[in-house]
C-alpha cells in the first residue's frame, strides 16, 4: 500500500510511506528535526526552559514579502495543511507549485482557499476537504500529490506584519501513474457586468477531474439572488455545455433560496454548505453576503481535454421575469489535471482583492 487515499477503510493497512510534517519547529521536516530550535519567535517565553520548550512557534511575514511554507523533495503528497494567519485573508496569497513548475498550481488568497473569505463574524466549517474551526483555524484535507518536488509559499500583500503559526503534514511514497496534479485558482468580478455569466473557471487544457466550488457572494440589489445556473463546457463543447444546473441553491445541494420560515437558514455538511450568511447590521454592514462551498468528492467532473465552468447571477424582477445581477462574485475553483496547466487568469490587485 502507497498510503495515498486515506480513508477510514483502509486505516489498517500497513504502508511502507514516511510520514513527515513541516512547521516553525520543523522548517525542512526531516527526520529527527522537530523541537530542535534554539531562536524563533517564542525564544523569550522559552527563556528560562530553553531548547525544546515551544521556541519557533510561528513566523512573522513582513509587508510585501513572500513566505516559503515547504520546498519538499519528491515523490509524495500532502495530506494536511492547517494554519492560522492574523491580518487581512485577502491580502494574504497562497501559491503551490509542482516538480519544479514556473507556473503555480494553487493561486488564492489564503481565506478563500480554505472556503472562509468572511473573516467576521465566526462560522464552523465542518466538511470532508476543509474545516476552519474556532477562532481562525484553517484545515484542508485535499490530497496533493507530487513526483518530483513541492514548493509552498505565502505572500502578504497587505500594509501590516502578520503572524502564521501553520503545520503541513504530508508522506513521501511512490505515487501511481494516474495520480494527477492539484489545482486552486481565484477569480473575482465587482460588480460584474449586466447579462454576463461569471466564469469560475476557463482555459483549463489536459486531461483531469473538477472537485469542488467555492464561492464569495455579495448581493448589491434586493431580493433573491441566486437563480442562475452553472454549466460545464468540457472536451469541445461550444455554445451550450455537457452539464448544466437548475439553479445556485439546487448546485450547493439546498433548495427554494435556503428559506426556512422566512430567513436564510445556514448548513454544513460533508460535501456542501451556505457556511455562512452575512446581514446587514443596519449601520456600515449593508450588504448581504453569502459563503458556499460544493465538493464533487463522490461525484467529480471528469474532462478529457478542457474545461470551462460558468454560473449566473440572477434574481427576479416585476412580472415575474429574470432578472440579470451585478453582484461582487467571488470563487476558487478546485481540480486535479495532468502537467503543465496553462497559465492562470491574473490576480486582481489589493484594491481589486479587498472585500468592502
Amino acid at each position: 500500500m502507497d498510503g495515498l487515499g486515506m480513508h477510514m477503510g483502509n486505516l489498517s493497512r500497513l504502508s511502507s510511506a514516511k510520514t513527515r510534517s513541516i512547521s516553525p519547529e520543523n522548517f525542512s521536516g526531516e527526520r529527527g528535526g522537530g523541537g530542535r530550535a534554539s531562536s524563533g519567535e517564542g525564544e523569550r517565553a522559552a527563556r528560562d526552559l530553553g531548547q525544546g520548550w515551544k521556541v519557533s512557534p510561528c513566523v512573522k511575514i513582513a509587508p510585501g514579502e513572500t513566505f516559503t511554507l515547504c520546498d519538499i523533495e519528491g515523490p509524495g503528497a500532502i495530506q494536511h495543511i492547517w494554519m492560522t494567519p492574523t491580518g487581512s485573508w485577502r491580502h494574504e496569497i497562497l501559491r503551490a507549485y509542482w516538480d519544479g513548475q514556473e507556473q503555480p498550481s494553487i493561486v488564492a488568497p489564503v481565506g478563500d482557499f480554505f472556503a472562509c473569505a468572511y473573516k467576521e463574524p465566526f462560522a464552523q466549517l465542518s466538511s470532508l476537504a476543509v474545516c476552519v474551526n474556532p477562532g481562525s483555524a484553517f484545515n484542508c484535507y485535499w490530497e496533493m500529490p507530487f513526483r518530483r518536488r513541492c514548493r509552498i509559499t505565502l505572500e502578504n500583500l497587505s500594509q501590516e506584519e502578520m503572524t502564521l503559526f501553520y503545520q503541513i503534514d504530508y508522506c513521501l511514497t511512490e505515487l501511481p501513474e494516474s495520480c494527477a496534479y492539484f489545482h486552486a485558482q481565484f477569480r473575482r468580478v465587482n460588480p460584474l457586468p449586466y447579462k454576463q455569466d461569471y466564469v469560475i473557471l476557463d482555459g483549463v487544457r489536459g486531461k483531469g477531474q473538477y472537485v469542488g466550488s467555492y464561492l464569495a457572494w455579495g448581493v448589491n440589489s434586493n431580493g433573491w439572488w441566486g437563480e442562475g445556473e452553472i454549466k460545464f463546457f468540457m472536451d469541445g463543447d461550444g455554445q451550450y455545455p455537457t452539464i448544466c444546473g437548475t439553479g445556485t441553491e439546487d448546485y450547493f445541494c439546498g433548495s427554494y433560496n435556503f428559506d426556512v420560515a422566512g430567513r436564510y437558514v445556514e448548513f454544513c455538511t460533508p460535501y456542501s454548505g451556505l457556511a455562512k450568511a452575512i446581514r446587514p447590521d443596519g449601520l456600515y454592514r449593508s450588504q448581504q453576503r453569502f459563503s458556499l462551498y460544493r465538493w464533487h468528492i463522490a461525484d467529480p467532473i471528469r474532462f478529457e481535454s478542457d474545461l470551462k465552468v460558468t454560473i449566473q447571477a440572477l434574481g427576479w424582477r416585476s412580472g415575474g421575469r429574470y432578472l440579470p445581477l451585478q453582484d461582487d462574485i467571488a470563487s476558487v475553483a478546485y481540480w486535479y489535471q495532468t502537467l503543465p496547466a496553462a497559465p492562470f487568469f491574473p490576480l486582481p490587485d489589493a484594491d481589486g482583492l479587498e472585500i468592502i
